[in-house]
């Protein structure tokens, strides 16, 4: 049994590797290919801070922004869908059926439309907008000591008023300002500068240390909660927390980057599908296949189909609602 299990535990070490070695070669691609193709040397001489001005700027600049956007992006809404479906212990829950993602939407459309701010106060908004909409959930959750399938139906109710609210906006808006909702709502990891990036890439490297050393009240969670307090887990204070901590990263995504959908959904499921609920495993295979995720389909928008401007949330709804039925069907008992 123990040969079985290391060998177990090599194989699912193995496919990490893998898929960080697809990662890799994901972003080499993007990194090098678009509009204007880079040769592999031209390629190094610019990370060597040599070769043409025009190849560097396009690397630094434009493409590898984009790309360490996609990565942080992709691997924090993986991680928050993750969590949350853990703590809330139901499958359909991630930042974007909670009501996250519509508070964000939400609180830019106001900014907008209603205040007439600068697209750096809409960051703000937006993450207002989403910290307010968790602040609710949790609020019901703790007044009212509702169950956890309660908690996800207050955030699918919370969607739709925020839903309603930015409808109700957009019809007030004025043709610019609708353009500028619109475009807010379209999520594209091109629009982050690196200062953005990097405060958000700190952000979710601390959730993602936090989360990772709860991988064993998390997996205690799994048995139920009876069987986890038995255990010595603090089952009100690890969920109450663990959603707080998950709402920020995804705060942050949604507030930086716009509404993406089905990243944070999907991710874990196929982490799941491939090693299992072990959250030892689960939580950097769901980061890893998050940013893996996200990365192919701005690679997808912006190479394959050739405009270079096609929002990545078009391309992530499009691929992950196929997907996600998919995974339904195989794993439907």
């Amino acid at each position: 049994m123990t040969q079985q299990y290391l060998a177990h535990s090599y194989q699912r070490q193995l496919w990490l590797l893998l898929l960080l070695g697809l990662l890799a070669g994901i972003a080499l691609f993007a990194i090098r290919h678009g509009a204007y193709p880079i040769a592999f040397g031209e390629l190094l001489q610019a990370f060597m801070g040599e070769g043409e001005t025009s190849t560097r700027v396009a690397i630094w600049n434009i493409r590898l922004p984009r790309v360490v956007g996609a990565f942080v992006c992709g691997w924090g809404l993986a991680l928050s869908g993750l969590t949350i479906q853990t703590l809330l212990k139901n499958p359909l829950a991630s930042p974007s059926t909670i009501g996250i993602s519509q508070g964000a939407a939400f609180g830019a459309a106001a900014s907008i439309v209603l205040f007439e701010a600068q697209m750096y106060l809409v960051t703000g908004f937006a993450f207002a907008g989403a910290m307010g909409a968790t602040a609710v959930v949790l609020a019901l959750a703790s007044l009212k000591r509702l169950s956890t399938e309660a908690v996800v139906l207050s955030g699918v109710a919370l969607s739709s008023l925020f839903t309603s609210g930015t409808i109700l906006l957009q019809f007030l808006a004025s043709d610019t300002q609708l353009a500028m909702v619109v475009f807010w709502t379209f999520g594209d990891v091109a629009r982050a500068s690196w200062q953005e990036i990097v405060l958000m890439g700190c952000g979710v490297l601390l959730a993602s240390v936090y989360l990772y050393n709860k991988r064993w009240d998390m997996n205690a969670l799994l048995s139920g909660e009876e069987s986890a307090k038995g255990l010595g887990v603090n089952v009100t204070q690890t969920r109450t927390i663990g959603v707080v901590v998950a709402a920020l990263v995804a705060a942050l995504a949604t507030a930086f980057f716009g509404v993406i959908a089905f990243v944070g959904l999907v991710a874990p499921h196929m982490a799941r599908r491939l090693i299992g609920a072990d959250h030892r495993m689960s939580v950097p295979f769901s980061c890893v296949l998050g940013a893996l995720l996200l990365l192919a389909s701005d690679t997808i928008g912006r190479v394959i189909i050739g405009t270079g401007s096609l929002p990545v949330g078009v391309i992530t709804s499009c691929l992950g609602a196929p997907m996600f039925l998919y995974l339904l069907v195989k794993s439907y008992r």
